[in-house]
């Protein structure tokens, strides 16, 4: 909730805007917990090495659509020195930009068998 008090909103603006402030900050908190909860999921998921990940983007034209579907993994033999590791979360986000780049709308791409975003 904001740091505004109800008491200086009724004082200040009356009692239905205030009432409208308070309402639609609380309406909003929800909104805002649950994508929080899902940025939290997808940043706390845990990909096994070699997960398949895949993604789609579709274009819609007149009557039909043109999508484009772009699957990858990742495979580290050892681990990589200090700041030469490649995660896929950047790798999805490299591709989602190349996409974007080219026209396509941006690809979110998830992970498989969890079916959890990656980006």
């Amino acid at each position: 909730m904001s740091s505004i008090s109800r008491r200086s909103l009724i004082g200040y603006s009356g009692t239905t805007a205030a009432g409208a402030v308070l309402g639609s900050a609380a309406s909003a908190q929800p909104a805002q917990a649950a994508e929080a909860q899902t940025e939290a999921e997808a940043a706390s998921a845990v990909f096994p090495p070699d997960t398949l990940f895949s993604g789609m983007s579709r274009i819609s034209h007149t009557d039909t659509g043109t999508e484009l579907y772009v699957k990858f993994s990742v495979e580290v033999a050892e681990t990589p020195p200090a700041g030469a590791g490649i995660t896929p979360q950047e790798i999805a986000e490299l591709l989602s930009d190349f996409a974007v780049s080219r026209g396509w709308p941006p690809i979110t791409f998830y992970g498989r068998p969890a079916p959890t975003a990656l980006n």
